[in-house]
């Protein structure tokens, strides 16, 4: 079993992609399991991980009944308002539905940086970790720190940080990155997804090379048990193919991950943090 444990769907006529628009030239468009579907097939990838790309349940349920009706969407990660009085009448809602497997708030969107330690949140995060769902972390270096603390504050909750979390690669300054990241990645239960490097590179000249650094230094701090590789598809395409974001994490773990190893990355690893079942 191959797991693409990060990618989207949209549908723009829906309207609530406040990130996305014709700027972004060929992401202007749908992207819907059609669309993905021969890709999986191409590389070999059975199942994936359907995220959110909006801040609303509507996004949430509009995912949901993608899942319900695609047999390779092994699980959605969705989105509540965590800071929201009502967030446990939603959560029990949501959390009786079968294919949701984790929630993610867009903090890197939020004008606060330190919104993961509002007491609320931080309250709404322990229901979160009781109904047995994990939590992605969408943020931007400047807030590892803040999700160190918060996920400190609640031990039992399974989070898994996104895309590294977006060290700028582009200019090559993974200075105060390394340090911060250190700091998330010390707590054992959190994992990290190779996912989202290519589009923090230049999205037209990247190379190998301009990705090893941040590889060779989250495989250092989590071990290949604690990384997940997500393609970020169709958002990878601003910089390259979904086979080319696959073979480029393949080839920079190749030096240092065995093949038993490289199957947990690319399948068990994200199977056994999102509590997937089946082969």
């Amino acid at each position: 079993m191959t797991l693409d444990a990060h990618q989207h769907f949209w549908r723009l006529e829906r309207g609530d992609y406040g990130w996305l628009g014709p700027h972004l030239g060929p992401l202007w468009r749908d992207f819907m399991p059609e669309d993905l579907r021969p890709l999986l097939a191409r590389t070999g990838v059975s199942r994936t991980v359907l995220v959110q790309a909006a801040p609303t349940e509507a996004e949430t349920d509009f995912l949901l009944d993608i899942a319900a009706r695609t047999d390779f969407v092994a699980g959605v990660v969705g989105w509540l308002d965590l800071d929201s009085v009502g967030f446990p009448d939603r959560l029990a809602h949501y959390a009786a539905q079968p294919k949701l497997v984790a929630l993610r708030p867009m903090v890197h969107d939020l004008d606060d940086d330190h919104w993961l330690l509002r007491p609320r949140v931080l309250r709404h995060m322990e229901l979160v970790a009781e109904a047995g769902l994990r939590f992605d972390l969408l943020l931007r270096p400047r807030h590892l720190l803040v999700a160190a603390e918060a996920l400190r504050r609640v031990p039992s909750l399974k989070a898994v940080v996104d895309h590294c979390a977006k060290p700028d690669i582009a200019l090559g300054r993974f200075d105060p990155w390394r340090a911060d990241i250190a700091a998330i990645a010390r707590q054992p239960g959190v994992y990290c997804k190779l996912s989202g490097l290519v589009t923090e590179a230049s999205h037209h000249d990247w190379a190998l090379e301009d990705l090893r650094p941040c590889i060779e230094h989250v495989l250092g701090l989590f071990g290949p048990e604690r990384l997940i590789f997500g393609s970020d598809w169709p958002v990878c395409t601003l910089a390259a193919s979904y086979g080319e974001v696959c073979n480029s994490i393949r080839a920079l773990l190749a030096p240092y991950c065995g093949p038993q190893e490289m199957a947990g990355v690319f399948g068990c690893n994200g199977a056994r943090f999102y509590g997937l079942e089946g082969p």
